[in-house]
């Protein structure tokens, strides 16, 4: 019979073996992504023409503006793990690169539709080390959106799902198309919301609004949304790129180092506090990753899925 104590002990040290292959593998994703960005900056071109190239996710400077564009319309611009490191890549160019703001947007009906839920598909074997992984890339992609130094615009031209949505808590723009629609489904999928938005939501539209988007799921419209403080303008859809990309442009002719210094003024009071969030975030979504509440969740979006 064990001694007291034995099992603690044998707990402990799964434990500390856990956190060192989530540092180590944490290590390694951001050496492999700094690796990724030597290489693509040796051949990163000027203030126009491409930037970068890659299948899902395309990335355009022109008149002072970089564009990262969502461009995987068969799938409703779902997320794969490959788009994470495309957008992180495209972000620490822009930067450094020529242009004066950075502008997200989606090709097709959607803006997106978030996370590939099929990225969980070939987490088998040791599927507590893929979930590690899968979780500090999450950290890592969220950081790089906490620490982007230019202004950072949402140009929404359709419905927004998931991550796509909670990330627009650390952009200092979004505009939406009126047939724009903001989802964040994670009770539905064993999921906890990510992207600092258990923080950025309740501030910018109280407690209980985030609370129905968070907790129970609600479906913003586009006008809902701008009411709620999440997104900065909405525009009739058959004028909505005319209108946006002529603003966009005006703004693109103000003072860069002048937009910089103010937007690094406003981050800096709440940048611990947001890196802070997003490692509990993380954490809370390793967790859940490994729970048999979101195995089923999965299993029956693949089922539902599979019936289509």
């Amino acid at each position: 019979m064990p001694k007291p104590g034995v099992f603690d002990f044998d707990n402990k040290a799964k434990r500390d073996a856990q956190k060192e292959t989530a540092r180590q593998n944490y290590v390694d994703l951001k050496s492999s992504l700094s690796s990724s960005s030597e290489t693509s900056s040796q051949g990163k071109g000027g203030a126009d023409g491409k930037a970068q190239e890659s299948k899902d996710i395309l990335v355009t400077s022109e008149d002072g503006i970089t564009t990262i564009t969502f461009n995987r319309p068969s799938k409703k611009n779902a997320i794969s793990f490959q788009m994470y490191k495309d957008i992180m890549l495209a972000l620490k160019n822009a930067s450094t690169d020529n242009s004066v703001i950075t502008v997200f947007t989606g090709v097709g009906d959607y803006y997106s539709s978030g996370n590939d839920l099929r990225n969980f598909i070939n987490l088998a074997g040791e599927i507590q080390d893929k979930v590690i992984m899968c979780t500090a890339l999450l950290r890592e992609f969220v950081n790089t959106f906490i620490d982007f130094p230019k202004p950072l615009v949402a140009v929404v031209n359709g419905p927004a799902v998931g991550i796509s949505v909670t990330l627009l808590g650390l952009f200092d723009a979004v505009y939406a198309s009126d047939r724009a629609t903001f989802h964040t489904p994670f009770i539905h999928l064993g999921q906890n919301p990510e992207a600092c938005s258990s923080y950025t939501f309740p501030k910018m539209m109280g407690s209980a609004k985030a609370a129905e988007m968070l907790l129970f799921g609600k479906k913003l419209t586009a006008r809902e949304a701008w009411a709620q403080g999440l997104v900065t303008e909405v525009f009739p859809e058959s004028t909505f790129e005319t209108e946006v990309w002529t603003r966009l442009k005006t703004y693109a002719k103000l003072s860069p180092n002048g937009m910089r210094v103010f937007k690094e003024l406003i981050r800096n009071h709440e940048r611990q506090k947001l890196y802070t969030v997003n490692a509990e975030e993380c954490a809370l979504g390793q967790e859940r990753l490994m729970s048999e509440e979101w195995k089923d969740a999965l299993r029956n979006f693949l089922s539902r899925k599979a019936k289509l």
